[in-house]
């Protein structure tokens, strides 16, 4: 790491201060419209002495909206008074693909949850993955990520953490999970890992949390009150703001193995033949995806290679090949 050049980003906060601080992570970012120009990354800390600290992002990707939702609020609303340590925020990660309510950037197409560690000298979403690895991941003890499913899934409302050879790392993530308490709580896999967020955190010895809280490209009601009220009760659980944690029932989730996925192989509508939360068997009908190009063809049906419960779905009507049609996960004690 200390071979690499400098991280462009500049930040407006000072990270050792206390108090309240509401700025900016400016990124130098020269274009068509504006030769010196800059992508202007909102940054709030929250500081009131020594003490653990606490790195809370949301907008990892663009299109998942109940993360901003309660970090922008928390903001706004919370005391440093109430703090010990300090609370580093940042709402809308990448914050081009959030400006433009996409999963990816509009500037690099990078998807940020697969730019880790990132490049000083990389692209736009490579240079935020980058100064998040050196300079913001080293200063905190507590990883808290928001994510929903986007325009492309949705999901039961759940909290989770990894699987995780560190024993110890581990079930200080979960005890921070089950602090959430959200509806469900998930022991969660990864299909593919390689340069998430996560891995870098969890790299580091980070406890690191994470959501996935409904989706469609969208927000409701439920699933914002479950993240700020969430948020609050991990950072209580940590001992970074007074006040007891506010328990709430869940249910407890396990994806064991590769086969709670379940792909399309075909292009076509989709049609959906389970609703979320509901129990399925090994063998069950998920979903059909018909064909579009003809009539007179029978559709396609996904079934499930496990028993166990929907936790996820595809959204949109149609669906591609390759595409994530369903996702069943196991419950558990």
């Amino acid at each position: 790491m200390s071979s690499l050049r400098p991280s462009p980003i500049a930040p407006t906060v000072d990270f050792d201060r206390d108090g309240v601080q509401h700025g900016f992570l400016r990124l130098p970012y020269s274009r068509d419209d504006s030769a010196w120009g800059s992508v202007m990354i909102p940054i709030c800390v929250i500081r009131n002495g020594e003490g653990p600290t606490a790195l809370l992002s949301g907008g990892n990707h663009g299109d998942e909206y109940e993360g901003p939702l309660a970090l922008y609020d928390l903001a706004r609303t919370l005391d440093p008074k109430d703090v010990g340590g300090s609370v580093i925020i940042v709402p809308a990660m990448n914050y081009p693909a959030f400006r433009s309510g996409t999963r990816t950037s509009p500037i690099d197409k990078g998807n940020m949850n697969r730019s880790f560690p990132g490049r000083p000298d990389g692209t736009v979403t490579e240079k935020i993955a980058d100064y998040f690895q050196r300079e913001l991941l080293p200063r905190a003890d507590l990883v808290f990520d928001f994510h929903s499913g986007g325009k492309t899934l949705d999901f039961v409302p759940f909290c989770a953490a990894h699987t995780l050879p560190d024993k110890a790392l581990e079930q200080k993530a979960f005890d921070a999970v089950a602090a959430f308490s959200a509806p469900f709580s998930m022991r969660m896999i990864e299909i593919d890992s390689v340069g998430m967020y996560d891995t870098a955190a969890e790299n580091m010895g980070k406890v690191f949390v994470s959501t996935e809280l409904g989706g469609g490209g969208t927000s409701r009601a439920q699933t914002v009150g479950i993240a700020r009220r969430g948020i609050l009760n991990v950072l209580r659980h940590a001992g970074i703001v007074a006040g007891a944690v506010e328990k709430g029932r869940t249910r407890w989730l396990d994806m064991p193995s590769g086969d709670c996925f379940s792909f399309a192989e075909d292009d076509g509508m989709i049609e959906t033949m389970v609703d979320l939360g509901e129990l399925v068997k090994e063998g069950a009908v998920l979903a059909r995806i018909h064909s579009t190009g003809r009539t007179g063809i029978a559709p396609q049906e996904i079934r499930a290679k496990m028993s166990g419960m929907l936790a996820a779905r595809h959204f949109p009507g149609l669906v591609k090949a390759g595409d994530c049609a369903a996702v069943v996960a196991v419950e558990v004690d």
